[in-house]
């Protein structure tokens, strides 16, 4: 979970679960579109769900009545982290391969 502050006041943006599918329902109808259910990172604001982005590239969801396109950049950026991190393997620093070093010697 990360907070970020915003002009609108603080901005959470963290992995929706199971307790967020009615906001998250609520949100989907305020866009005029339907959720899947898939795992998604989610953007609060005062407690309030304002934008979701599926982490498998479906399209986002946001609440036409609130500035949603910070919270969407924001989104956009934390997945495409994620991504990164999930691609590339951990590098083994050298400390790290000193000490596998003399495990197997």
């Amino acid at each position: 979970m990360n907070t970020i502050r915003t002009q609108g006041g603080p901005m959470t943006i963290r992995r929706a679960h199971a307790g967020d599918a009615l906001a998250l329902g609520r949100l989907a109808q305020l866009d005029s579109t339907l959720y899947s259910g898939a795992p998604a990172l989610v953007a609060e604001v005062d407690g309030r769900l304002v934008a979701a982005l599926p982490l498998e590239g479906s399209r986002a969801l946001a609440d036409p009545f609130e500035r949603s396109a910070e919270a969407l950049a924001m989104l956009e950026l934390r997945r495409d982290q994620l991504a990164r991190a999930q691609r590339s393997p951990r590098r083994a620093g050298p400390l790290r391969r000193r000490l596998r070093a003399q495990v197997s010697a």
